[in-house]
């Protein structure tokens, strides 16, 4: 019967916890390829891997510190990483010509050099489509949160602000009647729409590179992002991030949208200037803007988005639930896995 070995140490260089996961070999031709995971994640994927593979793990909930993952990553066929993680050139020249693929426990992959990868010829696998409905939900909620001053409405029954009913206070501003905007209607996109459509919302406009067959489900009407901002009574960030879009939501776009406009991100921190926002909030431009994601992250406490009121900011917890998060292990345990033995990966970055 196989049998397990688990060393648990620290390196003199750090304070993470470094969790080693040995299978015998039977044979040099026999050896199981080598996997690096640079977090402590959901389960699903390492069980996965375990009965195949020899794992190093990162057993911590903190980021593995750089020097840490270059240190590992020397000599394994395969890495298990997270968003936090750069994946650049160094680490790659770290790893050797061993390292046959990367799996990110994430659908965004800005984190890696993908240029890089691909002259090196190591696949990319990522976690598309499991995560969807609960980044849908979470946009759903962040937006409710938002334009019916939710966050605001608790915190003054706490401090004593609740007083005798008022006809004027705590108006927000709801979905009956509006009009939503969304930039990017991919498969967050969508079910962002189909969840907000009972809500009695009027009109659905969205932007990106070109028209969408699937919008027609949901009415949407496809036009530039200009004319989005200008005619959004919500503006939804769902895009990816690239080097086109990089601080798309700035100083011009947030003057472009009508004072009214409630304007969320629960894609990418880079898409927004965050300076210009603060400005438009404070200059009253926009009404409100609900953030799940930030630049950096986490996001420093003397940001000054953190003094608004009109400003809500959550901690990067879109996928955040039990089921999204060990499908997502699952995923790029599968990524890896199916790669090692020379199959093709489920869901590979093209």
């Amino acid at each position: 019967m196989s049998t397990y070995s688990v060393i648990k140490g620290t390196h003199k260089l750090t304070r993470g916890l470094c969790v080693f996961i040995t299978r015998p070999f039977s044979s040099m031709s026999n050896r199981r390829p080598k996997v690096y995971v640079t977090r402590r994640v959901p389960p699903d994927g390492l069980e996965i891997l375990r009965p195949h593979c020899e794992i190093t793990q990162w057993d911590s909930e903190k980021p593995v510190p750089r020097a840490e993952l270059i240190r590992q990553i020397a000599g394994k066929d395969a890495l298990f990483c997270l968003l936090t993680d750069k994946i650049d050139g160094e680490v790659l020249n770290a790893a050797g010509p061993q390292l046959k693929c990367i799996g990110t426990m994430s659908v965004g992959y800005d984190h890696i050099d993908m240029t890089e990868c691909r002259e090196r010829n190591i696949p990319v696998g990522f976690t598309p489509d499991v995560l969807t409905n609960a980044t849908a939900e979470l946009t759903v909620g962040l937006l409710l949160a938002t334009s019916r001053r939710l966050i605001e409405a608790s915190q003054s029954v706490r401090d004593g602000g609740w007083g005798t009913w008022d006809p004027c206070w705590m108006l927000g501003h709801g979905l009956d009647g509006s009009t939503v905007g969304i930039v990017g209607l991919g498969r967050i996109g969508m079910a962002v729409a189909r969840r907000l459509a009972p809500f009695g919302v009027k009109r659905f406009l969205y932007s990106g590179h070109s028209p969408k067959n699937e919008a027609h489900e949901i009415g949407a009407e496809f036009m530039d992002f200009d004319a989005l901002l200008s005619k959004s009574d919500f503006v939804l960030g769902c895009c990816a991030l690239t080097k086109e879009n990089l601080g798309l939501f700035d100083k011009d776009a947030f003057t472009k949208m009508k004072s009214n406009a409630i304007f969320v991100n629960t894609s990418r921190g880079g898409l927004v200037n965050q300076t210009d926002l603060y400005q438009a909030l404070v200059n009253h431009q926009i009404a409100a803007a609900g953030l799940d994601v930030t630049s950096p992250e986490p996001l420093p406490t003397d940001s000054p988005l953190l003094t608004l009121k009109n400003c809500v900011i959550l901690p990067h917890i879109g996928s955040a639930t039990e089921m999204a998060r060990g499908a997502m292990s699952a995923l790029t345990g599968r990524n890896i896995l199916s790669f090692l033995r020379g199959e093709e990966m489920p869901c590979r970055i093209k």
